[in-house]
């Protein structure tokens, strides 16, 4: 009995060290696409693999049995992965990549040194070795938007909020833990000072910090050794349950308890009370207000969402005039008065005086198109105006201009009106009456036309109004922005019948920013709309549209930077023309982008301009169709 007993005791500690063992994720392993296939950890609680995102798309990450997303691969670029992938391998040649099925490689993760095999751990970290079993990367050192128990936020290191729910891509805000000891929250694109945090833990005199966050759920600062602060109030179950912090999309992080027995999150502890303290929550031209706790983005006076449906997307001006009333007395200006709101203070004139002088002193500025009053100080401002948001305890006052085109005088005496009718001849009021009969259909056919045109919009926005949550949007810039990103437009890349094309770095990145210069017969708001389909349209082979800037009368395009240069330079260059395979190739991938544009995309486009100047070739030789949009822009 005792032989059996101690031998029943080492099947079940052989057990019990088979299930904390790493699984081994050896040269030549794969995972299909069509099968939603995942790597494991040994107690499955944590997967590597493909895992849903917005649109029938997948990313690659790592993820709980509910498929919430705790790590994403690429997720700083593009973790969406393309429609023809076929399979996650890790390859004979030592790479983790994303297979097509024209055979092209994407790597989904590149070490500094050749990668021997992998392991999915139980604590939810992905590590990969070389040849003598020695870690050359981990997930735990590269977090995106969650931290996981046991793993921190180092010394300089920052982590980023996902673009939506359903939008693994980088989003809006950051978290960085300085280098001067400060943890501080930030709106992305904007340097590291004061003016931009909304959050801010003190170091205390200490400057070599971490942020740590352990399995009971205590998130903490870590100076090496030393504990100096925690951070989140109290301890969370362990039992059962997995937590995680995580760094919503709104811009506040939080921590989290997973319950493994009924599947379901449950939200334990948030750095931030009021949902509209983060800067940047809601777009250009628009305040964040709180309704019954939760944030609401509202336009300013006189301007629009230019996204239906989209609660945080930028606002534009509803009307197109251009011009100030000061100059041009065909327009008509007022100052739209909006109360207990905070912006970001980028003013060009700061002048103490009252209210009363402030409002007036702005209307007659042509430069001034926004106005702050805050402690008796006028601060004149142009727009974009952005970080709004509402603040009862503040009696800050913005002034916004808000113009209108003033038509001629039609006044005059109603009874000498009538006199004049009297006289007329009756040839003269039967040609009037029909004039005015046919002027009354054709009013009212147009109001039929617009109507259905109308429901038709609507519909598409409720049955489409999630584009920008998805991540399909465009960024708005302001031309003193994308004038700097291009050094003044110094460096250009190519000049074709509708605009030039200069190299540019955005956010740490290189683009092409194309200045328009063709003369646009349509309005703003039109053009806004023609950007916005334009923006919805993502294929693998159209060169995509990131953002645009609209400054009266420059128009600018960002596009995303294609490193290989157009198809007529490859194919005019004598030394090292494409051979036939590759020739068909890039044929097929042209092929691929017109079948998109004219059967597959929600509004149809045909191109007007197909030749080898407007096909691009990406880093991978990947044939790109650029200007594809420009037809509708232009009319």
């Amino acid at each position: 009995m005792s032989i059996l007993t101690i031998l029943f005791l080492l099947l079940i500690s052989t057990a019990a060290e088979a299930q904390r063992r790493p699984s081994n994720i050896t040269i030549g392993s794969s995972l299909t696409l069509t099968s939603i296939s995942s790597w494991p950890s040994p107690s499955g609680v944590f997967a590597f693999g493909f895992f849903p995102q917005h649109l029938n798309s997948y990313a690659v990450g790592i993820f709980l049995p509910d498929k919430t997303a705790v790590w994403t691969a690429n997720s700083d670029t593009n973790p969406t992965v393309p429609k023809d992938v076929t399979s996650l391998l890790l390859s004979s040649d030592g790479r983790l990549i994303l297979r097509q099925r024209q055979g092209q490689e994407i790597d989904v993760i590149s070490p500094s040194a050749t990668i021997a095999s992998a392991s999915m751990l139980d604590n939810g970290n992905f590590v990969l070795y070389d040849s003598n079993s020695r870690i050359i990367w981990q997930s735990f050192d590269n977090p995106t938007s969650t931290l996981l128990p046991g793993q921190r936020i180092s010394n300089g290191q920052e982590i980023f909020s996902s673009a939506s729910e359903i939008d693994y891509g980088r989003g809006n805000f950051r978290l960085k833990m300085q280098n001067d000891g400060y943890l501080v929250q930030y709106p992305v694109n904007t340097p590291d000072t004061a003016t931009y945090t909304y959050y801010v833990e003190k170091p205390d005199g200490a400057v070599n910090i971490s942020l740590n966050f352990d399995s009971d759920g205590r998130l903490y600062q870590l100076n090496g050794s030393l504990p100096l602060r925690n951070i989140s109030n109290g301890r969370l179950p362990t039992e059962g349950n997995i937590n995680f912090m995580r760094l919503d999309v709104g811009g506040i992080f939080r921590i989290y308890s997973f319950s493994l027995s009924n599947m379901t999150t449950t939200r334990r502890w948030s750095s931030v009370v009021d949902e509209c303290a983060p800067k940047g929550f809601c777009g250009f031209n628009a305040y964040c207000t709180l309704r019954d706790s939760a944030p609401v983005c509202q336009c300013l006076p006189g301007f629009v969402s230019i996204q239906s449906g989209n609660n945080t997307a930028p606002c534009s001006r509803d009307f197109s005039v251009q011009g100030c009333s000061k100059n041009d007395n065909r327009l008509k200006s007022v100052m739209s008065r909006v109360v207990n709101t905070e912006w970001d203070e980028t003013w060009y004139e700061n002048t103490v005086m009252t209210e009363e002088q402030c409002s007036k002193s702005c209307l007659d500025d042509c430069n001034c198109e926004a106005a702050m009053y805050v402690d008796s100080q006028c601060r004149k401002q142009r727009l974009p105006i952005r970080f709004g948001k509402r603040s009862l305890g503040k009696s800050n006052v913005a002034f916004v201009r808000v113009s209108t085109p003033t038509g001629p005088d039609l006044g005059g005496d109603p009874e000498h009106k009538i006199n004049i009718k009297k006289e007329q001849h009756m040839d003269i009021l039967i040609i009037g009456i029909v004039l005015m009969s046919i002027g009354i259909l054709a009013w009212s056919i147009s109001v039929i036309f617009v109507r259905q045109k109308w429901k038709e919009y609507n519909k598409i926005g409720k049955e489409n109004g999630d584009n920008f949550v998805e991540g399909i949007s465009l960024q708005v810039f302001t031309f003193e922005h994308l004038s700097e990103a291009t050094n003044c437009f110094k460096e250009e890349l190519g000049r074709g019948a509708s605009g030039t094309v200069f190299k540019a770095v955005l956010q740490q990145k290189m683009v092409a920013v194309k200045r328009l210069e063709k003369e646009f017969t349509q309005g703003e708001m039109e053009f806004h709309t023609e950007l916005k389909t334009i923006g919805k349209m993502y294929h693998w082979n159209l060169v995509r549209l990131l953002g645009y800037c609209i400054n009266r009368d420059n128009k600018l395009l960002v596009f995303e930077y294609m490193s290989n240069g157009s198809l007529a330079d490859i194919l005019f260059n004598q030394k090292n023309r494409p051979s036939w395979e590759e020739r068909i190739e890039i044929a097929r991938d042209i092929s691929r982008g017109i079948l998109y544009l004219h059967h597959e995309c929600e509004t149809q486009i045909i191109h007007c301009d197909i030749k080898p100047q407007n096909i691009l070739m990406d880093d991978k030789w990947c044939a790109k169709i650029s200007d594809f949009g420009l037809a509708k822009l232009l009319k």
